[in-house]
């Protein structure tokens, strides 16, 4: 649909609500600075403020008889930056850095952050006692949409909620959830800011629900510490973000290929015959996921046990090779809880691994699963018993870990945990249980990247290598339709891998219009992997023929695009760009897109307008300004600016390319490990507007840890000039890293939507042969040699 204007935050002008108040009772008394820390002494206690860079500003209230809290679980930047200047005079305080400016009004005292001249946001009462612990609040004016707090199904624009810091699992939902797993204490403004509140408790984000043009960070306790963070683009803001909070580490590539996955194999028998039938059905599959069943016959009394069920799986090891040896890894679900019914309940108790009650014994409790208790993680016995499971594990053939129910699902606020409340640490439980598995594989594996799929987590997981997932949506059209909002939501704030259980996970699927959406859907989000409840299997290989073959198409797509989408997850690890990115990255000043998520971008080059909505047969699409759009399958050319409706097929969803870019794609492969760099696609989408363009393609071995730092790796820079009205110049540059031995020899160029047969083709001074198809507009050139350092093509 065509982007709809917000209108609603209209009323605010009535509101009266005086935008300077500030605390009344807090007075300035003094300004000095410390160790590249600014200290505002009050008459209730005292502000530190640090610049971590010249475009993000800590900021921490300490209150009187009250000490600054160090410890942040999300914040990686500790350097205070000495680059800023104070000037005062009668009233007011300027410290002005290249970035961002504070500006300090004595009296009535108010705090301000301005960047680039612009106002960003200013504190209201700022530090403030609550009933229930304290509050941080801010002015905002009338018209900034407010995004953030982690995963939630409200729609872009979460202005007007106040939403619960309280990581908790939403079984089912469809349309609209205000709480789900990840709940991150996070504000992003239209007005190209972000406010990072690094406090882990358990509290709440009021995104102006009084309609009084208010921004409220409430916890129960701990810091009364944030940052503010800002940008010239929201490239920028979240590359600032990133480098705040860590970057993502390059998953395996594998990761990037299609998974099987349902709840549960219950049998060797079984996980080995539907990886047999994926590759007699020629359908693409680079790993299986093992639920709860490898430990246990049953769902209840089993959990903890964290170890193959003999009966079941008679032979893991086994079973693991003959995986590796069909190209596919495995994957095995963990809990954090320890059933009293568990075979390791005695030893979890003996070694005193275990989350405590008020009487310092190992605490146990009901829920779904059993009776149970619940691994402290924050413990440092605690974190060794559970890594020595994991490498265990490991040690048998294992690569990649799924961490369930992490928020945990049930955490009575009476645990105590290693030096913290429950209260406390809840939203960082799945943050500490990725680090203790990430910290692991640095000091084990220090050679191999690790898969951690996790259902809860924290602002600045991502740098443990978190891969979040949206939870146990329903298998509904109501289920699909939220999924770009929250993935979109998730990569503005870093986890940029955020996806869906494809086809959805709660009740049964029999709708296969449905299952294929869903799944043409996944083609452009981070992870592909169809994953449910087996009443209905997830597994498109079980689907009706007609299901069945679409979803092969589609998981093909996926396949051929690996060149392309290894080169987003290198973006991500190098900058944080998001691999799903909200159209307002391409008009920050449109209003209307800040609201919109039924359309995106896949990287920098793809516009993708999934279908979500039944029984449709066209769909309006927005192309944005900057460039012209190039459809994906029919070569038709749609104009920057322009909406139109577009004509829904079966086959795929409306799929366009931007005019000027480069898409590197490989020839259909079964297995990432398959996957060769050298023979691929190379497609380039001629845009007579277009006058030069450039684009890069990493390539490195798909395992090692830091290739990049290594030097083991390779580049194609590719380089497109134009050079009059039909002639043009692409020179491709292959960079290859020291410590890389590289495969590549020659590629295959093709060229659309170029509307003349070109007279002649030079390729490093030497004419090429070609095709060209006058119909669909498209130049070939099989066969391109690659010289070691620059390949040079012109268009004549």
């Amino acid at each position: 649909m065509k982007p709809i204007y917000f209108s609603f935050f209209l009323v605010f002008v009535c509101c009266g609500l005086n935008l300077t108040a500030q605390n009344p009772d807090r007075e300035f008394q003094d300004i000095q600075t410390q160790d590249n820390v600014i200290i505002i002494q009050t008459s209730d206690g005292n502000y530190q403020m640090s610049y971590l860079a010249s475009d993000i500003v800590e900021t921490e209230f300490i209150p009187q008889g009250n000490l600054s809290i160090k410890q942040s679980h999300a914040v990686q930047l500790i350097d205070k930056l000495p680059d800023f200047t104070i000037s005062k005079n009668d009233n007011s305080i300027k410290i002005h850095s290249e970035g961002i400016e504070v500006r300090i009004q004595k009296s009535p005292f108010q705090i301000t952050y301005f960047y680039n001249d612009e106002k960003l946001i200013s504190e209201k009462n700022g530090y403030q006692e609550s009933d229930e612990g304290f509050q941080l609040d801010f002015n905002l004016n009338e018209s900034e949409v407010l995004m953030g707090g982690g995963a939630r199904a409200l729609g872009m624009n979460r202005r007007g909620h106040r939403l619960k810091l309280y990581n908790r699992a939403h079984y089912g939902y469809e349309t609209k959830s205000e709480l789900m797993n990840y709940s991150m204490p996070i504000a992003i403004s239209s007005k190209k800011y972000m406010i990072h509140f690094d406090n882990p408790s358990t509290g709440y984000l009021d995104f102006d629900s009084q309609f009084n043009n208010r921004l409220a960070y409430e916890a129960i306790s701990g810091a009364k510490k944030y940052q503010v963070i800002a940008g010239d683009s929201w490239e920028k803001i979240i590359e600032n973000y990133t480098a705040l909070t860590g970057r993502q580490k390059l998953p395996p590539r594998w990761v990037l290929g299609n998974f099987a996955s349902r709840f549960g194999y219950h049998s060797q028998e079984e996980t080995l015959a539907t990886i047999d039938q994926f590759r007699e059905e020629n359908m693409p599959v680079d790993a299986v996921i093992l639920d709860l069943y490898w430990f246990g016959k049953t769902v209840q009394g089993t959990m903890g046990n964290l170890a193959f069920d003999k009966d079941s799986f008679p032979k893991p090891n086994k079973m693991i090779k003959k995986l590796k040896k069909n190209n596919v890894e495995t994957v095995l679900i963990t809990e954090p809880f320890i059933l009293t019914t568990s075979n390791r309940w005695d030893e979890a108790v003996c070694e005193d691994i275990l989350a405590k009650d008020t009487l310092g014994n190992p605490a146990t409790y009901d829920f779904y699963f059993g009776n149970t208790g619940l691994i402290d993680v924050f413990k440092p016995e605690a974190k060794q018993w559970f890594w020595e499971i994991y490498d265990g594990l490991k040690n048998k053939g294992v690569n990649g870990w799924w961490g369930d129910l992490g928020e945990p699902e049930v955490h009575p606020d009476y645990l105590q945990h290693h030096k913290a409340k429950a209260h406390e640490v809840h939203n960082i439980y799945g943050h500490q249980w990725a680090k203790i598995i990430s910290e692991g594989y640095r000091k084990n594996y220090p050679d191999e990247r690790p898969f951690i799929l996790m259902r809860a987590g924290y602002s600045g997981s991502q740098k443990y290598g978190m891969i979040p997932w949206s939870g146990d949506v329903n298998r509904t059209w109501g289920g699909l339709e939220p999924q770009p909002e929250i993935a979109l939501q998730m990569s503005l704030q870093g986890l940029a891998y955020m996806h869906s259980d494809l086809g959805g996970f709660a009740g049964n699927l029999n709708d296969d219009d449905l299952y294929v959406r869903w799944l043409q859907y996944g083609v452009f989000q981070p992870i592909y992997r169809p994953h449910a409840q087996e009443e209905v299997p997830s597994e498109p290989i079980f689907r009706s023929e007609k299901a069945k073959n679409l979803s092969r198409k589609a998981i093909e797509l996926r396949y051929q695009l690996l060149p392309y989408n290894y080169q987003l997850a290198f973006e991500n690890q190098q900058k944080g760009l998001p691999l799903m990115r909200p159209l307002f990255f391409e008009e920050p000043e449109n209003a209307s897109l800040y609201n919109f998520s039924e359309t995106y971008l896949w990287g920098n080059d793809f516009l993708i307008s999934p279908v979500l909505k039944p029984h449709l047969i066209s769909k309006e699409v927005y192309f944005p300004k900057t460039s012209n759009w190039i459809d994906y399958y029919t070569g038709e050319v749609y104009q920057a600016g322009e909406t139109k409706e577009i004509q829904l097929k079966e086959s795929h969803i409306p799929t366009f390319v931007r005019g000027g870019s480069f898409i590197l794609k490989t020839p259909l492969i079964q297995s990432t490990k398959e996957y060769v760099f050298n023979d691929l696609d190379l497609e380039f989408y001629y845009d007579s507007d277009v006058e030069k363009s450039n684009r890069s393609f990493y390539n490195d071995n798909g395992k090692l840890q830091d290739a990049y730092a290594k030097k083991a790796y390779e580049k194609l820079n590719l380089d497109y000039k134009k050079l009059d009205d039909y002639s043009f110049q692409i020179q491709i540059n292959h960079e290859v890293g020291e410590a890389f031995k590289s495969d590549l020899k020659k590629m295959n160029l093709i060229i659309k939507n170029y509307s003349k047969k070109p007279k002649e083709i030079i390729v490093n001074g030497k004419q090429q042969k070609f095709n060209y198809d006058e119909e669909t507009q498209v130049i070939k050139l099989n066969s391109i040699s690659i010289n070691k350092t620059s390949t040079k093509i012109q268009i004549k």
